[in-house]
């Protein structure tokens, strides 16, 4: 894993970057694309199958409504300084109106992929996954 890391932050010049500096609407950006992978490679790992039905298997764990279930799953498992990502992320003034999801649960949602994103940029890559699943296996 490191290998990979290392290899893709010099490939792209990735500089070491202190997640503080962004704004937790970047980084549910970034963590929605980086809970979104995990996903697909947990679907696909399933069994092959045609894409729209790999589709709609991703979308019962991304949608707004399941990533808020998660949350409340693990929420018990975070740190002070998780917990305070998250508040970040879930109270940040997006612009936008959920077309298909709860207010609160889309705000949830919200304050997950900040914290996923936050856990990204600081390389702690074992602590997402391990939250994913103890999330996704309750």
């Amino acid at each position: 894993m490191q290998d990979f890391i290392e290899y893709f932050n010099n490939s792209f010049n990735i500089k070491n970057i202190n997640p503080r500096q962004y704004s937790p609407l970047v980084l549910a950006y970034i963590g929605d694309s980086v809970f979104d992978l995990i996903i697909k490679s947990k679907v696909i790992n399933d069994g092959n199958a045609p894409v729209n039905k790999l589709h709609r298997k991703t979308s019962n764990y991304v949608k707004a409504s399941a990533q808020a279930q998660l949350f409340r799953e693990i929420e018990d498992l975070l740190t002070e300084e998780e917990i305070s990502i998250y508040k970040r992320g879930r109270n940040a003034k997006s612009g936008t109106v959920p077309k298909n999801a709860d207010l609160m649960d889309y705000k949830m949602a919200t304050g997950l992929e900040a914290l996923i994103g936050f856990l990204y940029l600081n390389k702690k890559f074992e602590r997402i996954i391990d939250l994913i699943v103890k999330g996704v296996n309750k």
